[in-house]
């Protein structure tokens, strides 16, 4: 099989790692540490896999590692700072967001990526979001009000 030399950015550390041509994101971020994206359905249909991509949702279980050459990944593990939960992580542990945590990850990053483009999205615009990201625990209830809390954490700070 053929090895590339993968240059990237992941979570604000510029990376070179030698992967097989048919890697899948998923794999590459899971075998360097990363273990907060999850492998679920390994066909893009569960979400649980959520990454940012240079800002944008992308499913790392059906994404190439080599097709993010050059490219700004962001996983879970970037967005709490200094050992402290981001407004988003914190909210889905205050309303209870979090269920099982399976799914956790892959929805917290495609609602990051919402509340990067809207600050203060309606109901609808937060489950359009969220609608490629399956939770198996809920009826996605606290889930919205999780990231509902968030935005009324931000717009009060």
């Amino acid at each position: 099989m053929a090895r590339r030399l993968l240059k990237l950015t992941v979570n604000g550390r510029d990376r070179e790692d030698a992967v097989d041509d048919h890697a899948l994101l998923v794999d590459h971020l899971r075998g360097i540490g990363l273990t907060g994206v999850k492998q679920g359905c390994d066909a893009g249909e569960c979400g649980a896999c959520t990454v940012l991509v240079d800002g944008e949702p992308r499913l790392a279980c059906i994404t190439l590692a080599a097709s993010v050459e050059g490219q700004r990944v962001e996983t879970i593990e970037s967005l709490a700072q200094n050992g402290r939960m981001s407004r988003l992580q914190a909210a889905f542990h205050e309303k209870l967001g979090t269920q099982c945590g399976f799914c956790t990850p892959g929805m917290i990053m495609s609602a990051e990526a919402l509340l990067r483009r809207h600050a203060q999205p309606s109901e609808r615009e937060i489950r359009a979001a969220l609608g490629g990201n399956v939770c198996r625990c809920t009826g996605y209830v606290k889930i919205v009000e999780s990231v509902q809390c968030a935005c009324a954490a931000a717009a009060g700070a």
